[in-house]
């Protein structure tokens, strides 16, 4: 694994077993919310796992079991709105040096969301940004922004409508009310429903599944999958992925065959 390069103040960066980083907001104190200096250190260990050859696959959750997170923290944001020109200017700057997760159309490794608690507005726009979704029988789901005078524009009122059937999308879209996360399971948005106790082992038993696969084998499967939806089936058939030519030309396809032939496990490498 390669070592981080910097201290993370906002973040817990941990490698909770062999090839999975996860990623934890550890903000409580404002229900994981997320300042401008977070939002770069997000993006810095995001960038991170995806450069780390030695993780294959990412968890992103929040400290404790009350939220997930918040989205934007609106009492920085108040205090930047009414600070000086100049601390305007270097907060906007250093928003520009920021991908956040929800802008991350094509991360390269599988997403998995454990949340841990509420995930309304920005929480629930960055659950829906992972590739799957793993949830306390206690959290609700929203987008309240038009009862906050807003819109869920980090990728609410465009993922939504993608996810689930969109009468069903444009109802919760517009009323702004909340679903529980059986609801959620219910209509298709996420993929486990268990106690707060359980989460842990339910993230683990998904982990354990994706891991069966050969990492570039993954990464092909899902860089093919969600580049092809943005093309008609029979494009997306025959279009070229970049991660399926890594995969076929990686040692990992070659040790796929030949573990099966020699009926045994095969000895993933991720190259």
């Amino acid at each position: 694994m390669q070592p981080l390069d910097f201290t993370p103040e906002y973040f817990l960066y941990e490698i909770t077993r062999p090839n999975v980083a996860q990623i934890t907001i550890n903000r409580p104190e404002v229900r994981n919310a997320i300042n401008t200096p977070a939002h770069k250190e997000w993006s810095d260990l995001l960038d991170h796992a995806a450069n780390d050859d030695e993780v294959w696959i990412v968890v992103v959750t929040g400290m404790g079991d009350r939220a997930f997170c918040a989205g934007r923290d609106l009492k920085y944001l108040s205090q930047i709105q009414h600070s000086s020109e100049d601390d305007q200017r270097a907060d906007a700057e250093l928003m520009k040096t920021v991908t956040k997760l929800i802008e991350r159309f094509d991360y390269p490794k599988p997403l998995i969301a454990r949340v841990n608690g509420v995930a309304l507005g920005g929480g629930f726009e960055v659950a829906m940004a992972c590739d799957l979704v793993v949830a306390a029988d206690h959290v609700e789901f929203g987008l309240p922004e038009p009862r906050r005078g807003i819109y869920a524009g980090g990728g609410g009122v465009h993922r939504l409508p993608r996810q689930v059937p969109l009468k069903l999308a444009m109802e919760y879209l517009l009323t702004g009310k909340s679903m529980t996360a059986n609801r959620a399971l219910e209509i298709g948005i996420i993929n486990k429903v268990v106690p707060y106790s359980d989460l842990d082992i339910a993230v683990d038993g998904l982990i354990d599944e994706i891991l069966l696969g050969a990492p570039l084998s993954i990464r092909a499967t899902k860089q093919s999958a969600t580049r092809g939806l943005n093309h008609p089936l029979e494009e997306a058939f025959y279009k070229e992925y970049p991660a399926v030519r890594s995969m076929m030309e990686s040692e990992d396809a070659r040790e796929g065959p030949k573990a099966f032939s020699e009926k045994r496990l095969p000895s993933w490498k991720g190259r």
